[in-house]
């Protein structure tokens, strides 16, 4: 029973890692990816930069606020310089930076990283949209209809997850596009598909339903990097 107990708990575990950050290749040069425990401080000391320098770069207005999974630029963007010698160790270990010369870019409006226009996305589902998404308490939007409305791919992809265990979706569903790009579906009452499966465009994936939820919906996620961000950037205007 104990036994039980513990690889249920392992697998919640592994879908929250799995809904942060699935199917996320290995980042490139100059680029860092979030892990659990890091700090912006941590991040810039083993990059020798300054949090400054890569607050900047990433468009952070709060310098708190970063997720696993997430993809920071720690080496200077083309055309322009983080300062020399970034870091200085100091008598009590510790860092200290000048400001940078490269020139300040504009934050993002919704403070989470903008959607690329890489992906194109159709509508996972017919209803109203009753929840927008805000990057804090809302990490996608909700759709509402009735029971059993279908709900489709929103992109090509490969199913990498399929089932119940993650608390709060409900029967949810976690679609793999790229290497960058992945959708999440839940609250569903059925699932129609299973992990490893292809699928197209449009293909009815699930109905939707109200498991874990007090209203039967679609709570639709779109993730970029591992960083949740607004899907209807990519969705076709209603």
């Amino acid at each position: 029973m104990l036994e039980t107990t513990r690889i249920k708990r392992l697998g919640c575990a592994a879908l929250l890692a799995l809904l942060a950050a699935c199917g996320s290749a290995p980042v490139g040069p100059g680029y860092y990816r979030v892990e659990r425990g890091d700090t912006l401080s941590k991040i810039a000391r083993g990059n020798r930069q300054s949090v400054q320098n890569i607050a900047r770069w990433n468009n952070l207005s709060n310098p708190d606020a970063i997720e696993v999974g997430q993809v920071l630029r720690v080496a200077p963007p083309a055309g322009a310089a983080s300062t020399s010698g970034a870091i200085r160790s100091g008598n009590n270990g510790g860092a200290s930076a000048s400001a940078s010369a490269a020139p300040r870019t504009a934050p993002a409006d919704t403070g989470a990283t903008a959607a690329p226009a890489a992906i194109s996305l159709v509508w996972p589902t017919d209803g109203n949209v009753i929840r927008r998404f805000d990057g804090s308490n809302s990490k996608g939007i909700d759709i509402a209809a009735a029971p059993g409305t279908p709900v489709v791919a929103a992109a090509p992809g490969t199913v990498v997850y399929a089932g119940n265990g993650l608390r709060g979706y409900g029967n949810l569903l976690i679609l793999k596009h790229d290497a960058e790009y992945l959708t999440a579906y839940a609250h569903n009452r059925a699932l129609f598909v299973k992990e490893g499966e292809a699928v197209k465009r449009g293909q009815k994936i699930a109905e939707m339903g109200d498991t874990d939820s007090d209203r039967t919906m679609l709570h639709f996620e779109l993730r970029y990097q591992g960083r949740s961000i607004d899907p209807s950037k990519a969705l076709p205007p209603r």
